[in-house]
């Protein structure tokens, strides 16, 4: 007899509830249950028969794949919801009429393109390590930036005991009491670029993402999105 079942972070990944390792984070905390039962990592579903919650809510697949651009805006999470009350990018995609999760993230005080799917593995070819992705972004920092901070920085700083992968990185404007800098990395650790630069004794005063894997955010207006076009889909979905 086949067996049907497959992986409970998977199933709720392709139902648009998270990313896989987002969906695998909900198990660990104890808020996924089947059948009535808190789930494990591990643990196998079978989509037609079983009942899968998460937070009480029960989850239904969604076969309407949905993909969108979203310029974010300063002072917003880049979570579904926030338990602090904050402003999340799902209040920016109220909208939309999918339930969308963002595509990696923006820490709050960062701006400019986000992706937001209901696709779980498209989400998870983004977001994965060994995908090396591109994403550029435009930095302001105070002061100089001096050719030696520059060179740390393409070379890699040491976050929490393990060095960033080289990138590039360069001067794309100096004025009197800052520089802007154009940063290209493939990981997406933790406010790593802000991490990165405060490690060279640069303060950051400003950062926007403005592309991913040749995508890029254009003339989005700030807190306003739209659907990504078949040429950026083809792009994004050639990652391997």
């Amino acid at each position: 007899m086949k067996d049907n079942k497959i992986r409970l972070q998977k199933h709720l990944a392709e139902c648009g509830v998270a990313s896989r390792r987002k969906a695998e984070e909900l198990i660990e905390m104890g808020k996924v249950k089947v059948n009535g039962h808190i789930a494990t990592i591990g643990t196998k579903v079978d989509p037609k028969r079983d009942k899968i919650t998460v937070r009480g809510k029960t989850v239904i697949a969604n076969t309407t794949k949905m993909y969108i651009m979203l310029h974010k805006p300063r002072g917003f999470v880049t979570t579904a919801s926030d338990e602090k009350g904050r402003k999340c990018v799902t209040d920016l995609v109220k909208d939309v009429p999918v339930r969308l999760f963002p595509v990696g993230r923006l820490d709050m005080n960062s701006e400019g393109l986000l992706l937001m799917t209901n696709d779980g593995e498209f989400s998870n070819r983004l977001t994965h390590p060994s995908y090396h992705v591109n994403k550029t972004y435009r930095v302001t920092v105070k002061g100089d930036a001096n050719d030696e901070k520059i060179i740390k920085l393409k070379e890699g700083i040491v976050l929490d005991g393990e060095k960033t992968l080289p990138c590039d990185c360069f001067v794309a404007e100096r004025k009197p009491d800052r520089t802007v800098l154009i940063f290209v990395i493939q990981e997406g650790r933790n406010r790593q670029i802000r991490r990165m630069c405060e490690a060279v004794g640069l303060e950051v005063l400003r950062l926007k993402r403005t592309e991913i894997a040749g995508v890029k955010l254009g003339m989005l207006p700030r807190g306003s999105w739209r659907p990504l076009n078949e040429k950026e889909m083809r792009r994004l979905t050639s990652i391997t």
